[in-house]
Parts: C-alpha cells; sequence; structure tokens
C-alpha cells in the first residue's frame, strides 16, 4: 500500500518575526515587574520615613505631584508596598517578574501571611482574570475584610422616623461604627446629667415614672436624646463659615501680630501662649475685634466687631480658587490666607488672597514655606529653604537606552528572565471558582458560595 508523504509547509517570514516580538514584549513586561518590585520598596522607606511631609498632606499626594499618577493610582501603589513588607513571597515573585503587578495587587487585597502561599499558587496558576475572580470571591467569604470596608457601611447608613398609630415616634437606623460610638457617647453623657440633676433635687433614682415605678434603660436613653435634642437647638447648628465656626479666642498685640519678632502678648483666652505665626495663621480668615488697654493692662476701649475677608469676596475667593491652591492638593474647601499679612498692610482684596487648605496654611505660617504672587498674577511656593515647588515637576533625566537599563539593573540583583518567567501554568480550562475557594480558603464553605 502506497503512502503519500506529508507535506510540510515553511513557516511564512512574518509569523516567526511576529513571535519573536511576542517574546519580547513577555520578557520586556516581566522586567518592568522585577523594576516594579523595587520602586514599591522605595516608595515604602519614603512613606515610613515621611519623606513626602514637606508640606504635603500624605505619601500619595507628593506621589501624585512629583511623579504624575492619578491621586486613586498613587494611593493604590502606597497600599500594594505597605501590604508587600508582610508578604516576603508575593514580593519575591514580583521581584522575579514571576508575578505581574496586577496580580499582586489583587492579591494583596486578601492575603495574609498565613495564607499567602496558597494565593501565590492561584497566581501562578491563572490569568490576571482569574486571580481576579478569586480575590473577590475570597472577599465574598471572609467576612473580616468585608468589616473593613468602611466605605460600604458608610453607603448603608439610614436614620428613618414615622409615627405610629398612637402619635409616638419610631426612630430606626443604621450608624457607622465610629458615629454610633459617638450617639453612645453622648447618651451616656445626658444620662448622667439627667441623674445628676435629679440627685441635686433629692431624688436617688431617674427618672421615675408617674406610677412611681423606676424607669427602664430604653426609657432613660429616651430622655436623654430629647435633653441631647433640646441642647442641640438651644446652643444652635449653624456651622457658620469657617471664621465663625470655631471659636477660638485669641488675644495677641498688634506689634506681635505684624513682626513675629516684636515683643508682646500672643494668648489664647484662657489657655496658652502661642506663637505669633499660629496668631497670624488664625487671624487670616476669622473676625476681628480691636481693644485698647490703660497702662495697667484694663481695657478702655473696644471697637466694633469686623469680618478680615467679608462673605461677598470670601465667594469670589472660592469661585476662583476652587479650593487649596498648594501644588498638588486637591481639598476642596479651606481658608482665606492673606498672602501680605493685612497686620502688615496687605490689603484685603482678592489678589492679595488664596484658598490654603488647614494643613497647608500652618505649612505656610508656621513651618516656613512661602507663597507670593508673580506678576502675571500666577502664585508661586517655595520651601523652606527657599527651592521652588512647582505646579507641575519636570521629570527627571531618564537613561537614553531605559529597555537596557532595567535589564543590566534586573542582572546584577541576579534576576534571570526570559519570555516565559511569567507565564502562568494555566491549559485553558474552565475556571471552577465555588471549588477553587473550598480548596483555598480556611473558612469556605457551602453557605458562603
Amino acid at each position: 500500500m502506497l503512502t503519500e508523504a506529508p507535506t510540510v509547509i515553511r513557516t511564512h517570514p512574518r509569523v516567526v518575526e511576529l513571535e519573536r516580538i511576542g517574546d519580547e514584549i513577555a520578557e520586556l513586561s516581566a522586567h518592568l515587574d522585577a523594576a516594579t518590585a523595587r520602586l514599591l520598596t522605595l516608595i515604602r522607606e519614603f512613606d515610613i520615613g515621611e519623606g513626602w511631609n514637606t508640606g504635603f498632606r500624605s505619601c500619595a499626594h507628593w506621589l501624585a505631584w512629583r511623579v504624575g499618577l492619578d491621586l486613586g493610582a498613587a494611593r493604590e501603589r502606597v497600599r500594594v508596598a505597605r501590604a508587600l513588607e508582610a508578604l516576603p513571597l508575593l514580593a519575591e515573585a514580583l521581584a522575579r517578574g514571576e508575578l505581574s503587578y496586577a496580580k499582586v495587587r489583587a492579591l494583596t487585597r486578601v492575603a495574609t501571611p498565613e495564607t499567602e502561599a496558597q494565593l501565590l499558587t492561584v497566581g501562578r496558576a491563572g490569568s490576571a482574570y482569574h486571580v481576579e475572580r478569586i480575590v473577590r470571591g475570597w472577599r465574598r467569604v471572609d467576612r473580616q475584610v468585608e468589616t473593613r470596608e468602611t466605605a460600604q457601611c458608610h453607603r448603608s447608613r439610614a436614620l428613618n422616623l414615622h409615627y405610629d398609630e398612637e402619635g409616638m415616634l419610631v426612630v430606626h437606623g443604621r450608624l457607622t461604627p465610629e458615629v454610633g460610638a459617638l450617639l453612645r457617647r453622648a447618651l451616656d453623657a445626658a444620662r448622667e446629667s439627667l441623674y445628676q440633676t435629679a440627685r441635686t433635687e433629692g431624688t436617688i433614682t431617674l427618672p421615675t415614672e408617674p406610677s412611681g415605678a423606676t424607669s427602664s434603660l430604653g426609657q432613660q436613653q429616651a430622655d436623654a436624646l430629647a435633653l441631647l435634642a433640646e441642647t442641640a437647638l438651644h446652643q444652635g447648628l449653624d456651622p457658620g463659615t469657617s471664621g465663625d465656626r470655631y471659636q477660638v479666642v485669641v488675644h495677641v498685640d498688634a506689634a506681635v501680630l505684624a513682626d513675629p519678632e516684636q515683643p508682646g502678648q500672643s494668648v489664647l483666652e484662657d489657655g496658652p501662649h502661642v506663637s505669633a505665626e499660629t496668631s497670624q495663621r488664625l487671624s487670616c480668615d476669622a473676625s476681628r475685634t480691636w481693644m485698647r488697654h490703660d497702662g495697667e493692662g484694663r481695657v478702655v476701649e473696644v471697637g466694633v466687631r469686623t469680618r478680615t475677608i467679608p462673605p461677598a469676596l470670601r465667594r469670589a475667593l472660592q469661585h476662583r480658587d476652587q479650593g487649596c491652591r498648594f501644588p498638588g492638593c486637591r481639598v476642596r474647601t479651606g481658608q482665606g490666607h492673606h498672602i501680605r499679612h493685612w497686620a502688615q498692610g496687605g490689603p484685603t482684596t482678592l489678589s492679595n488672597l488664596a484658598i490654603l487648605c488647614r494643613r497647608h496654611h500652618r505649612a505656610v505660617h508656621e513651618e516656613g514655606f512661602q507663597v507670593a504672587r508673580a506678576l502675571d498674577g500666577a502664585l508661586q511656593f517655595r520651601r523652606p529653604d527657599g527651592r521652588p515647588v512647582p505646579d507641575v515637576p519636570p521629570p527627571p533625566p531618564a537613561s537614553p537606552h531605559p529597555v537596557e537599563a532595567i535589564r543590566a539593573r534586573n542582572a546584577r540583583e541576579g534576576v534571570r528572565i526570559d519570555a516565559r518567567t511569567g507565564l502562568p501554568a494555566w491549559l485553558g480550562d474552565r475556571l471552577d471558582l465555588g471549588w477553587a475557594l473550598g480548596v483555598l480558603h480556611p473558612s469556605a464553605n457551602s453557605e458562603h458560595l
């Protein structure tokens, strides 16, 4: 019997070239993941050492300003960097290019030192899609992780009021843990106040019902809530503007306010001494009352209380600045700052005002940071040593051959990477999520799945 010889078709050169490009993509991606591991180590060291605390609110805000990351992405980098400190197996896999940053980022959401080894096998065996699905399922099972998701607690908060058939107001609600703790403390304080009032009036048990029976705890809580409501309405609930919201009274001599080097008083009312710089900050955006004293310190004349920044000007300032003007800061609310302080002759005008958040207002007044308005109207911030803080910092000098530089550095670290380093062991079979969680999660059962 005659059989035909198999026909061999030569692979097209273009296919060979595309396969080579694909291998180079895979290899370079693994090199970038290894470099990302080093980047995360540096971010963690920088965060722990508070190298960002030079006028910035957090390490993520510094990264958003200095590196150009989106603030959400910057926060995620900081989170992963912190998590990897306690997860050495995942950190090593990333540093060797065996796991992608996307996989490691997902795994660090649920991994603990006890479960790290199991989750590492998931990362090596599956694709990034598989890892994300398993992590989502893991989080559904892991009630401890869910309780830490305060955002979900915040979204579920509610307080509902309605009257029943007897005309009684029924209160039903869910409060976040910290607000719940605040309410309980307030109720305890109100109950104690009612108890002390009853003792003063000669009644030991408080309160009592008309029948003479001692009231239950629930009834005492209801009376305490009524006291809280009456006290709040009596005190007034309108917070006012930032100048009125915090009734901190500072007594400061005019000479000290204009020049911190001058002798004189700068004290909180019924409180301790504060620096002249603190008084300048507080008086930037506050109510102002002039008082004249005689030689023995007695008040002989009191001026009319005035607003440092009038309400109409404040609205225009907020509309123009739309939040804190310090580079890299995104806080939408803040305080009016006099670029040249009014006590030094600076006018209260839009051109001499800027919105700064509380953190950066303190940085300018008490931490040596400086701000000035250029001739073109732009604000210029400087560090205490005089170096500028630009809105967008210039990029650092980069190697003319970045790919070769990354490969060389990984080689010096002993990291050997090829096109198959980051290749998962997945063979294309369908992911059985329920079975995977049942095997991997220490507390998984059919009820959770």
